[in-house]
């Protein structure tokens, strides 16, 4: 069996790596650092390819599809993905569009692509890597917290046209809350309450995703919590959730 993983070089992305190389899944790792790829490559007991590539660029899923489209892939992990943190008349159009061609076009085309290929092969596995922010509304995190929406439903709705069509090839959408990752750094953000290590959080979603389990949810804290804010109006979640991100600022 043979993996391709997305934001391989850290943070929840490495951990999957690591963790389904333990289970002697070979892999093809991408990244935009090279040399953190061939650092990671090293580590790992299975055989393993790299593809240095920024899926900020708009050919780059194209290009990462093409150079697996004969390697036998049965896996696909959607992990790459990125946040931009502020009021929305603030932050930066150009940021804001490279959030959307990594969390949203590239994992569109990269879904669209191996699932088509996965059911002419005749099974496949996909894991998406949303965000608890996937079911919630982000004031001052408002383009991450909606292309992880984007995420989730996608490949919830996706779920469903499988399961109708009993296919071989399973979806499933991983949605952490707090994890410990450079995610942090490059948004601007800290967190107010624990984090998840990502080795944690990839144990659960390797399971899940060999299991064929639709919905990822790590941590019972996280569950409870989104189970509690479907309780709640929606216009007094966006404001308790405003406060939540601005107690995250850096600045604070």
């Amino acid at each position: 069996m043979k993996a391709l993983i997305t934001g391989a070089t850290s943070g929840i992305g490495r951990a999957i790596a690591i963790e389904l190389a333990k289970r002697n899944i070979s892999l093809i790792l991408t990244g935009r650092n090279e040399a953190a790829l061939q650092s990671l490559r090293q580590t790992l007991p299975v055989p393993t390819e790299t593809i240095a590539l920024d899926l900020e660029k708009p050919q780059a899923p194209f290009q990462l599809y093409e150079f697996c489209r004969s390697k036998h892939i049965q896996i696909l992990v959607n992990n790459a993905g990125f946040g931009v943190y502020g009021a929305f008349d603030e932050t930066p159009l150009e940021e804001e569009l490279a959030l959307l061609q990594v969390n949203i076009r590239a994992v569109h085309i990269l879904t669209k692509l191996f699932l088509q290929k996965f059911e002419a092969q005749g099974g496949g596995k996909i894991l998406n890597v949303a965000s608890s922010a996937g079911f919630l509304t982000g004031p001052l995190f408002s383009s991450y917290y909606a292309s992880k929406n984007y995420v989730v439903r996608l490949s919830l709705a996706i779920a469903e046209e499988l399961r109708r069509k009993q296919s071989h090839v399973s979806i499933s959408v991983l949605c952490p809350g707090p994890v410990d990752t450079r995610f942090n750094a490059r948004a601007g953000v800290q967190f107010r309450i624990p984090a998840q290590t990502p080795e944690a959080v990839a144990q659960e979603a390797v399971l899940g995703l060999l299991t064929r389990k639709t919905l990822i949810v790590p941590g019972r804290m996280i569950q409870l919590g989104l189970a509690a804010a479907r309780l709640v109006p929606e216009p007094l979640l966006a404001r308790i959730l405003y406060h939540v991100q601005a107690s995250k600022s850096q600045k604070n």
